[in-house]
């Protein structure tokens, strides 16, 4: 008998129960995969909390995990068991087998490991949308980060890095804007002690940002539009403070005519196609050390009520995985 954390009702971390699930077997198009590494992720708590619907409860939650193939169902090409393969979907990764279709599965090529692929679908496949596609990054941009120590935020940076743009990231404590530094970021606030609009103008010499990237929600906004040059584009990803509260379009005319997207990596990578593309990406970078998956944190599967706590109380920095 499988193992999975279900939520039967919303509410806070103790609503996670480790519960006894029949898993099944494959059927055409799928795979039955066993996990060794699951990735944890704010929008988790989302799912958890009720911040975000939940299509059907009881619900398992968790949307990255890398594992092995233990059977495929009718029809099922280029995937055997025994292959290492990860994945990313909205919800069902916090099990430790689970059923899932075939395409959405990738293969982990040699230079990665589970545990950095569990780590990275979500948030690396974030970065590889927000840099390569939502804004098209080039050399010379100068680009704003919310949340700059946390587990997108230090892929993203030294992403960007790599793609020749100028780095501005917030953090909210001196550790954390040291974290950031070290991972690609030129500049870091520290949003508890300064503001964050006054030093990006400082920093570029009033020129400000061409992107604003923001997953912070309601504490950043409407201060983020303030960074942005005019025909800037404000990307929202996230909401980890709480949603951003309606605005009349007529701000982004006063604030320079600035562009708006609430983008969603589920739309990025709805074409098998494109999950291909965008994990090919993904994996490279970090294969050839371009950017390096830090792990700072481990929870077994059974104790992630614990490890919800302390991610929405953000003691944890960089990623966090759980262990099956």
């Amino acid at each position: 008998m499988a193992k999975a954390v279900r939520i039967h009702v919303n509410g806070g971390p103790e609503v996670l129960s480790f519960d006894d699930v029949d898993v099944g077997r494959p059927g055409a198009g799928e795979v039955l995969v066993k996990h060794t590494a699951i990735g944890l992720n704010f929008l988790d708590t989302y799912y958890r909390s009720g911040l975000y619907a939940a299509p059907h409860l009881p619900l398992i939650p968790g949307g990255e995990a890398a594992g092995v193939v233990l059977e495929t169902g009718e029809g099922v090409d280029g995937l055997k068991a025994g292959d290492r393969v990860a994945y990313t979907t909205q919800i069902g990764a916090y099990c430790t087998e689970r059923v899932i279709a075939a395409d959405r599965l990738v293969r982990i090529p040699s230079g990665v490991t589970d545990e950095q692929a569990a780590a990275a679908m979500l948030k690396g496949l974030t970065v590889e949308y927000l840099l390569r596609r939502t804004f098209k990054v080039k050399p010379g941009a100068t680009v704003l980060y919310h949340a700059a120590a946390g587990g997108v935020g230090l892929l993203f940076g030294q992403w960007a890095k790599h793609l020749g743009a100028t780095t501005i990231g917030t953090a909210g404590s001196p550790e954390k804007v040291s974290l950031a530094l070290q991972h690609g970021f030129d500049h870091v606030i520290n949003y508890s002690e300064q503001d964050f609009v006054a030093e990006v103008a400082r920093i570029t010499e009033s020129q400000k940002c061409e992107v604003v990237y923001d997953s912070v929600g309601k504490d950043t906004f409407p201060g983020s539009l303030d960074c942005l040059k005019p025909f800037g584009m404000f990307v929202s990803f996230g909401q980890s403070s709480g949603p951003i509260a309606p605005f009349h379009l007529a701000l982004l005319a006063q604030k320079g005519s600035l562009y708006a997207t609430r983008p969603t990596l589920f739309t990025y990578i709805a074409k098998r196609e494109d999950l291909e593309t965008a994990s090919e990406a993904l994996f490279d970078v970090i294969a050839r050390g371009i950017v390096n998956v830090r792990i700072n944190q481990r929870y077994l599967l059974a104790d992630v009520a614990h490890a919800h706590a302390d991610l929405e109380a953000r003691k944890t920095t960089g990623t966090t995985i759980l262990i099956p």
